[in-house]
């Protein structure tokens, strides 16, 4: 590709699942011209669907909803369907608020006051399906004039200094930019030459929706076994793990004679299974990409890191991965900020996941078939019965530690996400960085910083409406709503320093 020459796309994204299609928004509200390949068709998977396609969002991925105005779209869209009636884990009179391999913890226990960074933000999680979330998103793309292609899976790609050439279906589509969001065997990390290593897997686990002969002796709940796991929600949805090491993920094909034996083996009954009506298979193998950039090549979502779904963390890994790619990459292309830029987001992005994917790996022992897991478990609910062992579950599976330990912190709030606060034009936090544009906002109005925002043309400003800190005087936040900067100081010609430090000034204008 010559260096004159003008790509057809700034960039080209691999996959229109929930995070290659929030990638796609995220580009298209700043301006760039973004291709959507996928592989499959326009209508979601049952698998997307309930109850397996059900999914819990955390606190950063409802805050990045938020503040892109398509959290209430996706509220109007599950209306229907009610997915957060049918979360698994909600039952009996304690209020759940999360769980770990399995073992409830409950929100009378959880001291919310840990973290003072919330500001009293909503600490509500919300459950969906994917099928929603893909729906809500591809309306939002399309309006941003994203294209989409189906049945347009990626075959071959070229990588240059300069751009990428990607073969899908037989037709040449060019671009600047190449991200792979095609999941864990995504085609654009192999072209890309990327590693991809971890632990391999201990489990085969199941989903599925069975036709059981009416004598069916299956508990109801959550049942462990001499040889296993399963999860039985009558007439006939199972979930079950069998400690196979893996042996049996998309390699046995499942029918009947097959997903019977091995309930029978991992319940310990002689339960009939008359047909299968729809199965999958998963894994506990956690694997992560060597690298989240090669050149002109990104990934996000499974294609950066894969890991099973004990906990439902991947859907929330993923969409992190997209906001924080999103408005960096776009500075890029319009020159508003170095190639290096991107950067920052493997340094950001890679420890989360490498975080994840822990977490992930300590849940397989409490699930193993055999007397020390047993025994783990009874230690574990006892830790979850106390504040201090709540409120640490809670905030890993709500997400509310997430904090980018790579920005320069000189003040507690510095790498964590922006509590929702009120600001003075009745407008709130998220509101406000609807725009996809960096923020400041002034705490003090009588001292107002707006001048010095004025400097800064593609800066928002605004003033806060409330003072939850009473030592802050003025707060920066990224366009992905990260706390970038915060001091006490009003001096404007501090102020106006710091910003101009903190925000090359290309990146704003």
């Amino acid at each position: 590709m010559s260096p004159d020459h003008r790509s057809t796309y700034d960039v080209i994204i691999a996959g229109a699942g929930p995070v290659g299609l929030f990638l796609a928004c995220e580009l298209g509200l700043a301006g760039c011209r973004v291709l959507v390949l996928e592989q499959g068709d326009a209508d979601a998977s049952v698998l997307k669907r309930l109850p397996f396609g059900l999914r819990g969002l955390n606190l950063p991925t409802m805050e990045s909803l938020d503040r892109r105005d398509l959290l209430e779209p996706l509220r109007a869209r599950m209306g229907a369907s009610d997915a957060s009636a049918t979360v698994p884990w909600v039952d009996g009179a304690r209020r759940p608020a999360g769980h770990f391999a399995g073992l409830q913890f409950f929100r009378d226990m959880v001291d919310e006051d840990a973290w003072p960074w919330r500001a009293d933000s909503a600490t509500e999680m919300l459950a969906v399906t994917m099928a929603d979330v893909e729906h809500v998103l591809t309306a939002r793309a399309s309006q941003l004039g994203v294209a989409i292609l189906y049945n347009c899976g990626v075959a071959r790609v070229a990588a240059s200094l300069d751009g990428v050439q990607v073969d899908a279906g037989g037709v040449l589509h060019q671009a600047d930019w190449l991200v792979g969001c095609d999941g864990g065997r995504s085609t654009v990390r192999k072209a890309a030459g990327i590693g991809f290593a971890g632990t391999e897997p201990e489990f085969t686990g199941y989903s599925m929706a069975l036709h059981l002969d009416e004598t069916n002796p299956l508990c109801p709940g959550r049942q462990h076994t001499a040889t296993g796991m399963y999860t039985y929600a009558p007439p006939g949805t199972v979930t079950m793990i069998d400690f196979d090491g893996g042996a049996s993920h998309r390699t046995t094909p499942l029918a009947c004679d097959h997903v019977q034996a091995v309930l029978r083996r991992v319940s310990g009954t002689d339960v009939v299974v008359d047909a299968v009506e729809l199965a999958t298979t998963w894994t506990d193998r956690a694997l992560i990409a060597a690298s989240y950039r090669q050149g002109r090549v990104l990934l996000a979502g499974d294609a950066a890191h894969v890991h099973a779904p004990l906990g439902g963390q991947g859907l929330n890994l993923g969409i992190g991965d997209a906001m924080n790619l999103g408005w960096k990459l776009a500075a890029v292309i319009h020159g508003k900020g170095p190639s290096s830029l991107l950067e920052s987001y493997g340094q950001e992005r890679r420890p989360v996941a490498e975080q994840v994917l822990d977490w992930s790996r300590a849940q397989v022992p409490l699930l193993r078939p055999d007397a020390g897991a047993a025994a783990l478990r009874d230690v574990v609910r006892d830790l979850m019965d106390t504040c201090d062992g709540s409120t640490y579950f809670a905030g890993r599976v709500w997400g509310v530690g997430l904090h980018y330990a790579s920005l320069a912190a000189t003040h507690p709030l510095i790498g964590h996400s922006a509590p929702d606060m009120m600001l003075a034009d009745g407008r709130r936090l998220n509101e406000a960085l609807r725009s996809g544009r960096p923020l400041l906002v002034d705490f003090d109005p009588a001292d107002s910083l707006a001048e010095i925002a004025g400097g800064f043309p593609r800066l928002d400003y605004a003033i806060a409406g409330m003072r939850f800190d009473p030592g802050l005087a003025a707060l920066l936040f990224r366009p992905d709503g990260i706390v970038a900067w915060a001091d006490s100081t009003s001096d404007h010609a501090a102020v106006g320093g710091a910003v101009a430090r903190l925000l090359d000034p290309q990146l704003v204008a």
